[in-house]
């Protein structure tokens, strides 16, 4: 073989900016991350030293699976703050002496490494996690708050997951994760120190690549983070696939199928199994034909003809965990992301589908939904033409009988 056939594979890897810290402080963190794997029975292979930020951990479970970690730290406290609630915790998340910048929280396109963003209580040895995906980039000097009764939940049960409001970043020059001034929801996850592992399997299905944006929809996260809740603490890791993945209601050879795509199974938790659930479920509708997933970034979910008329456009959407008073389901109707020159362009039209689809699994852990034509939903408050994206799954807007909706349309 001559040299002029070899040559040098080579593929991007995955990296992320790195920042110097005290050893001082976060040296008890990242014991406190060593002894709550170990706790599990995990064998730790590898810890980045404590003056670099954020530290990478690499790991087997006790089924001898590998993991690689990357862990995003802070100390978290309840430290009187001036015209702050006294009820009130939080962890502010800085690096370094210099806090004119921003922290850049990388997360793994390959999938293979998994990123935690988390809050570590030193005194109450407690963690409380945020969405990595809705923190990056993130000011320094931002805090994340949480109430003393997260605290009390998680110190009395072990794992607790619950809403927060997010509003704009206020800074002006710095860049941070791009937030519309309306509320957003995020979940926050805490847990006792012996925990952590499962966040750390959660958040592994959560940024598992193959969809528009990694991460999960608020509703399905809070969802399975009280799924994590019930698994029996010492063996969540050897269970964790198979106990959600029965949640989604699929069939034994789509469980084994979803189980060996991490795309898949991102797609699973993300919306992929509801979609599946709302076309078989149309399918069975006396009148409707042509019903098909478009499957297309950006366009709507599901296409059908009624009583063989035009086609007629449905997109499923997800409820919030938490509901309304009373019961009724929150719908979060908005996308992902926004254009820069028309932030608007975030909320719906009514011309861009037909028909939302509530499902309303992440509430009743049922496949069932209501339905509603986008044209009878509430207008928003300040983008004309754009539907509201704070949405009631209930009143004469929403109906379970998909029939009589389909029959309103023009």
């Amino acid at each position: 073989m001559s040299d002029d056939d070899v040559s040098v594979g080579e593929e991007k890897a995955f990296s992320w900016k790195v920042y110097g810290v005290s050893v001082r402080e976060k040296a008890p963190l990242l014991q406190f991350i060593r002894e709550a794997l170990e706790t599990r029975e995990c064998i730790v292979h590898h810890v980045s030293a404590a003056n670099r930020a954020p530290f990478h951990v690499v790991l087997d479970l006790p089924g001898a699976e590998r993991l690689s970690v990357l862990v995003y730290a802070f100390l978290a406290n309840s430290k009187p703050t001036k015209n702050r609630p006294a009820d009130e915790h939080r962890f502010q998340i800085k690096y370094g002496g210099d806090l004119s910048g921003v922290v850049d929280v990388a997360v793994d396109p390959f999938g293979v490494t998994t990123t935690i963003f988390i809050g570590i209580d030193l005194d109450r040895q407690l963690f409380v996690a945020a969405d990595p995906l809705m923190n990056t980039p993130s000011p320094m000097s931002r805090s994340v708050e949480f109430k003393a009764d997260h605290v009390t939940e998680m110190l009395d049960t072990g794992w607790a997951a619950w809403e927060r409001e997010r509003r704009e970043a206020k800074t002006t020059t710095r860049r941070a994760f791009e937030l519309l001034p309306d509320i957003r929801t995020e979940i926050l996850i805490g847990g006792r120190k012996d925990r952590l592992l499962d966040l750390i399997l959660l958040e592994r299905i959560a940024q598992a690549p193959g969809n528009e944006r990694q991460g999960l929809d608020p509703g399905e996260r809070h969802l399975i983070a009280d799924k994590f809740r019930e698994l029996p603490e010492r063996t969540a890791g050897a269970q964790v696939s198979h106990k959600l993945l029965d949640e989604l209601g699929v069939t034994h050879e789509a469980l084994l199928d979803l189980i060996s795509s991490a795309s898949r199974l991102k797609m699973a938790v993300r919306g992929w199994v509801a979609e599946t659930h709302l076309e078989a479920y149309l399918q069975g509708i006396d009148g409707v034909s042509d019903c098909r997933r478009i499957q297309e970034e950006g366009r709507p979910d599901i296409s059908l003809r009624w009583k063989g008329g035009k086609p007629i456009l449905i997109e499923c959407k997800n409820v919030l965990r938490t509901t309304y008073a009373g019961g009724i389901p929150k719908l979060d109707f908005q996308r992902t992301r926004a254009s820069k020159s028309d932030p608007c362009s975030r909320y719906y039209a009514a011309g861009d589908f037909q028909i939302v689809a509530a499902c309303l699994h992440p509430v009743t852990e049922q496949w069932e939904f209501r339905f509603a034509l986008t044209r009878g939903l509430p207008a928003h408050g300040s983008c004309p033409g754009r539907i509201d994206n704070n949405i009631r799954v209930g009143g004469e807007a929403f109906t379970s009988d998909i029939a009589s909706v389909l029959d309103r349309i023009a």
